[in-house]
């Protein structure tokens, strides 16, 4: 065979694996699954590498660097392929940044932070946000108030709790104490006692159906087999708080929810007592912008509220979630489409989809 068919056939090999698309995108997903060497040069590299395209004739992949250079391969001068990828390097002080931020008894400015990590403020701020899902800021505000929640169940005062939390006075910490505890502090030091919640339990298709509802809104939707149960978790979920019976105004209210599972057409607009995160929140807003019929995947979920790579934190917010069908995260799926997790059963994800595809 002539050099001009052999190389035919190496660029025919090299075109027809899967890995070649992700070099030709330069696709930084694919870091660290692979590499790639280039016989004219002599170096291998990552998928990502901006150098100039090789030939696919002159391509060959490695499953690790290790084993490109016991081919004889040296490393890429430009990717660096030797070195931990940069999505690597970028987790680990992003990590390291947050112990600092969490240890800190002031939240540090985004110039402090970007002098300990030895980058400009801009980069810092970016990159950040692209791995938590937060500014440094909102995640400083995120750790004070799991400090604060913690400092109220052990200090014998409340603004003792609230000044070791990190707050520099009362009036700060009160002006953002609802959308911290959603209640006050007080309230929240005794565990929720002295907070009406009125619930009631329904039928639907998808079995039982429990609805809850705080002064500020809807506060929790579960579904289950077990009525009992439902009635436990919402306990669990509200310890101290004071569970009062629906009466005939509340029921309808049920009604309305009720109707919503058995006809996802009727869209259903209720006040809600959303209480989580601020990451937690900007998830649960997007699940609420997917129209019925349709669904997203973690990914796309990520990208909407400008996080791509926090993808595992959006898995976790959706099974955070205590407001089913409310907050869809039944329309979050997989990237592949197939259905995952789901706090009230895959079997009623999968049956509230079939629902609203058939209605839409």
């Amino acid at each position: 065979m002539n050099m001009n068919g052999l190389n035919e056939m190496r660029a025919l090999a090299t075109v027809s694996d899967p890995r070649w698309a992700a070099v030709a995108a330069r696709d930084p997903a694919a870091d660290g699954r692979f590499f790639y060497s280039v016989r004219t040069t002599g170096v291998y590299c990552r998928p990502s590498c901006a150098a100039r395209p090789a030939r696919p004739e002159n391509v060959a992949f490695h499953a690790t660097a290790a084993e490109a250079e016991r081919a004889g391969f040296r490393p890429c001068k430009r990717c660096k392929p030797d070195q931990p990828a940069l999505a690597e390097q970028h987790a680990a002080m992003v990590a390291e940044l947050c112990r600092f931020i969490e240890g800190a008894d002031q939240p540090p400015t985004l110039d402090a932070l970007a002098e300990r990590a030895g980058l400009s403020s801009y980069h810092v701020h970016r990159v950040f946000k692209d791995i938590t899902g937060l500014t440094p800021k909102a995640y400083a505000a995120a750790h004070r108030a799991r400090r604060v929640r913690r400092e109220l169940g052990r200090s014998e005062t409340v603004t003792g709790a609230i000044y070791d939390a990190g707050y520099n006075s009362n009036g700060r910490f009160y002006e953002n104490s609802n959308e911290v505890l959603g209640m006050t502090p007080t309230t929240w030091r005794a565990g929720g006692a002295g907070t009406d919640i009125r619930f009631a339990i329904g039928e639907c298709a998808l079995g039982a159906i429990l609805v809850a509802q705080s002064e500020r809104g809807v506060c929790a939707i579960a579904l289950g087999d077990d009525p009992e149960a439902l009635v436990r978790d919402l306990q669990d979920q509200f310890p101290q708080a004071r569970l009062l019976g629906g009466d005939a105004r509340f029921e309808q209210l049920v009604a309305r929810v009720v109707g919503f599972v058995e006809a996802p057409g009727l869209g259903l607009d209720l006040p809600l007592d959303v209480r989580g995160t601020a990451f937690q929140q900007r998830v649960w807003q997007a699940l609420r912008e997917i129209p019925a019929g349709s669904t997203a995947s973690y990914a796309d979920v990520a990208r909407r509220i400008g996080a791509p790579k926090s993808v595992r934190a959006v898995a976790q917010a959706c099974g955070a979630n205590h407001l089913a069908v409310a907050i869809p995260c039944h329309r979050v799926v997989r990237s592949d489409g197939h259905l995952s997790g789901y706090r009230w059963g895959v079997e009623r994800k999968s049956a509230l989809l079939q629902r609203e595809a058939k209605r839409t």
